[in-house]
């Protein structure tokens, strides 16, 4: 790969700086026509409710497209500075605001309802995926299948391609109205095992790089449990923080609007760099500062600046989003990459078919055994997580990553084998999600509306379709009266105390759609999932 700048306005020493503003002129230009074309062609493929071809896979093609001709054409090497993906870019600036809209526009019951679920797929079944297909990968070097890597690189590639991506899988979801619990499994696996993903990688890179091989192992989990809850606490921190700033501070009058717009747009970032500058995970803190933001600080905001945030935070995660897949697709056509090693591309896919099965299934199994029989995920919804797992803009970035981290041509046939895999997944998997969902019969199962929105009736897993002449009614009030006993004395605490010290409510007007972030860290603990 090339070694450009990471900032197109550094000088170069080449063309002159008149030349530099017309090639950047050209670059943006592109960058724009492009984000326009991806909107306008998802608005018609959503109004034809054509799902062959999701947003996110449109806005890949098109970066591969248009990545393509500037390849062969002679602006290639002037605008090509504008257009290459920087895992610094992408985890600094564009990561951010689409993980803080998950977390703030999040239903939280049908999440932390099923958070225990979650937690097992994201850490053990990542941690499942990744060993599978780094041993699988070993194991095929050694039985000359395909191209031979050292040991740890392979658990660095197993680690790097468990990261899974939500953007595409979820938006056909909402559209075709999936089960809540089902979308909170796939939404909460995908935002979580991205901690774990980048967690096993720099570790796997640490103990390549100096640290002794001993004693890791068990080092791994523990430094990402380590890593989690304080990544969550963090997070928390800062969310409880803007609330009581934004309850006391005296913002909410008119000609102080803009202050108090920016004061909470900042928060997220200022909660992201926190925990990434005390080595701690951005995502899972930013993810949490976004659900305790929403539930107290949101609620101390003027009206005005309650309309204005909830669009803006939308509006700047749609962007980055698009420009995501846009972005990757114009590199991938624009790097240079390894395509001599056709078998290691092909068999890798076909090891983490298998690491996915072995993560999905397995990890269900152990739920299935702590679960009640009417709280069992059923055979339908694993077959539809295990399709789920398409990789995205995470695995690109940490592959890309490899490529300085590793030798060159073992970097190189990991980051082209990633890459073959994220388009592969985004615009195969992504373009026949739809007819999968309709074959398993899990669209529609669960809720009529927006997710969530039924939850106050199904707060768990609802029996199969087969078991419905057992007394539905006596299942209904049993798990009803289970919740309540679990969680009264937390709701009550909310209630009573948390939510009147941290917002402008008393806590009386609310029976409360959300539940309080208290009563859901009783429920992430208690593994009751």
């Amino acid at each position: 790969m090339d070694d450009l700048p990471i900032s197109p306005t550094e000088p170069r020493g080449g063309p002159s700086p008149g030349k530099e503003q017309q090639a950047a002129g050209v670059g943006i230009l592109l960058q724009i026509m492009m984000l326009v074309l991806s909107f306008v062609l998802g608005h018609v493929l959503r109004r034809k409710k054509f799902y062959y071809l999701p947003e996110a896979s449109a806005s890949l093609l098109i970066g591969l497209i248009v990545g393509g001709l500037a390849n062969i054409s002679d602006t290639e090497t002037s605008i090509r500075a504008w257009f290459n993906f920087h895992e610094e870019f992408f985890f600094l600036f564009l990561l951010p605001p689409i993980i803080f809209q998950s977390g703030f526009s999040l239903s939280p019951k049908p999440f932390f309802s099923n958070f225990g679920a979650i937690v097992t797929f994201a850490i053990v079944g990542t941690f499942i995926a990744s060993a599978v297909t780094g041993i699988l990968v070993y194991l095929g070097g050694l039985i000359y299948l395909m191209y031979r890597l050292p040991f740890l690189e392979c658990m660095m590639f197993g680690a790097l391609i468990s990261a899974t991506d939500p953007v595409t899988v979820l938006s056909i979801f909402q559209e075709l109205g999936t089960d809540m619990n089902l979308y909170a499994l796939v939404f909460g696996e995908s935002v979580l095992n991205d901690a774990m993903a980048i967690s096993l990688y720099r570790t796997m890179s640490s103990i390549k790089s100096h640290v002794p091989s001993e004693q890791n192992f068990f080092m791994v989990i523990v430094k990402f449990l380590e890593t989690f809850v304080g990544s969550m606490s963090s997070g928390v921190g800062v969310g409880f923080t803007s609330a009581l700033l934004f309850k006391y501070a005296g913002l909410d009058i008119d000609n102080l609007l803009n202050l108090e717009c920016c004061l909470f747009v900042l928060f997220p970032y200022f909660s992201y760099m926190l925990a990434e500058g005390l080595g701690l995970s951005g995502i899972v803190s930013i993810l949490f500062t976004g659900i305790v933001m929403k539930h107290y600080a949101f609620s101390n905001l003027s009206e005005n600046s309650q309309r204005f945030v909830s669009a803006f935070f939308h509006l700047i995660s749609s962007l980055a989003e698009t420009f995501v897949f846009i972005y990757m697709g114009f590199d991938i056509a624009m790097e240079q990459h390894s395509w001599s090693h056709v078998g290691f591309i092909f068999f890798s896919i076909l090891f983490i078919i298998v690491a996915r099965a072995a993560n999905v299934f397995s990890c269900a199994y152990m739920v299935n055994l702590i679960r009640p029989a009417h709280r069992k995920i059923p055979l339908k919804h694993q077959k539809a997580l295990w399709y789920s797992g398409l990789r995205g803009a995470m695995a690109f970035a940490l592959a890309l990553q490899s490529v300085h981290d590793l030798p060159e041509g073992h970097g190189q046939t990991i980051f082209t084998a990633t890459t073959a895999i994220v388009v592969l997944t985004v615009l195969m998997i992504g373009g026949s999600t739809g007819t999968m969902l309709e074959a398993l019969q899990v669209v529609g199962d669960g809720h009529d509306g927006p997710i969530g929105e039924s939850f106050e009736v199904n707060n768990g897993y609802i029996s199969p379709p087969y078991d419905e002449e057992e007394s539905s009614g006596n299942r209904l009030k049993m798990r009803l009266k289970e919740f309540h006993k679990n969680t009264a004395t937390f709701r009550a605490l909310d209630k009573n105390y948390l939510t009147p010290f941290f917002t402008t409510q008393t806590g009386d007007d609310e029976e409360q759609e959300d539940f309080g972030p208290v009563c859901l860290w009783w429920r992430v603990w208690s593994f009751s999932g």
